[in-house]
């Protein structure tokens, strides 16, 4: 049975071991979760000016709106406040600098009513982002930039926790996806012709689950839990950040969460840079994941 644990006092290693399991943690909004979100709303209220950035879908051509998106999600991404920020972030949550690494944080924008679900606005599909070549171990930390609604919110789909899927995931290469998906993003703007992974079966989405937190509030998950986004009918855009994170031990011993149904190729392990100094993994310990993912397991 999944479980969510709300603002629960409880050691990594412990979190951990419940997330492998399938359970969810949810936190309350802190000072370093609020002072990322800060950063996302100074940048995209300065990108946008001098509309709302919720509200700037309904103010200019799409086209427009995709070219200012270009700019600022990879500026966002490659801001060196948030190599200091998320940092505190883990501290705040209690996990050890030295063994933990995180990758880049994305700014994400899901538009409403249909205005924009290509390219750099692409609405994800049910999926699990172990279908994308992450280490079992890998994960997720998701926080919304500006108050949510159920409506604008992402789902978990419990039902499929420990039931494998049949998916498209052999198809996808992240060093392809590096080269080529990523680049293609800012020209996609009425349709995304780019081949993700994705089910390849009718999927039972109910019973889903949606978690509203206020701006800064963390929701914590395993990259093999199945989700989505939430189709958008507030009229306001969804903007929010997610990060990713891998911890040393799970590296070394192979722990995570069971892999059901996931055969992509290429690795994420290069992606990850250490909390206490920007570190990227041992040479060592990411050959090992390399050497999996060669064998597509």
């Amino acid at each position: 049975m999944n479980s969510v644990y709300y603002n629960t006092d409880i050691n990594d290693d412990l979190r951990r071991e419940r997330l492998f399991e399938g359970q969810l943690f949810v936190g309350a909004a802190r000072e370093s979760t609020s002072a990322l979100c800060a950063l996302a709303r100074d940048m995209c209220e300065e990108a946008f000016a001098p509309y709302d950035p919720q509200e700037a879908q309904h103010h200019m051509p799409v086209e427009d709106y995709v070219a200012i998106l270009a700019e600022l999600k990879p500026k966002f991404i490659h801001h060196p406040r948030c190599k200091e920020i998320i940092p505190g972030i883990l501290a705040d949550c209690g996990c050890d600098l030295e063994k933990t690494y995180f990758d880049a944080p994305r700014l994400r924008t899901v538009t409403s009513d249909g205005y924009l679900t290509a390219g750099l606005g692409y609405p994800f599909k049910p999926h699990r982002d172990t279908w994308y070549s992450p280490p079992m171990c890998q994960i997720n930390w998701w926080l919304p930039v500006h108050p949510i609604e159920s409506e604008n919110a992402m789902a978990f789909h419990m039902h499929y926790w420990d039931r494998p899927i049949e998916n498209s995931s052999h198809e996808f290469n992240y060093q392809e996806w590096n080269l080529t998906g990523r680049k293609q993003a800012p020209k996609l703007v009425k349709q995304d012709t780019r081949r993700q992974s994705e089910a390849t079966e009718p999927l039972q989405l109910d019973p889903e689950l949606r978690i509203v937190t206020e701006p800064g509030g963390l929701t914590i998950f395993s990259a093999a839990h199945l989700h989505s986004t939430v189709p958008n009918t507030t009229e306001r855009t969804r903007i929010s950040i997610d990060f990713r994170t891998v911890h040393m031990d799970d590296l070394v011993e192979n722990r995570g969460a069971p892999n059901l149904d996931s055969n992509c190729t290429e690795t994420t392990i290069g992606d990850y840079l250490r909390g206490s100094d920007l570190s990227h993994v041992p040479e060592e310990i990411a050959e090992m994941y390399e050497n999996i993912a060669a064998v597509g397991g």
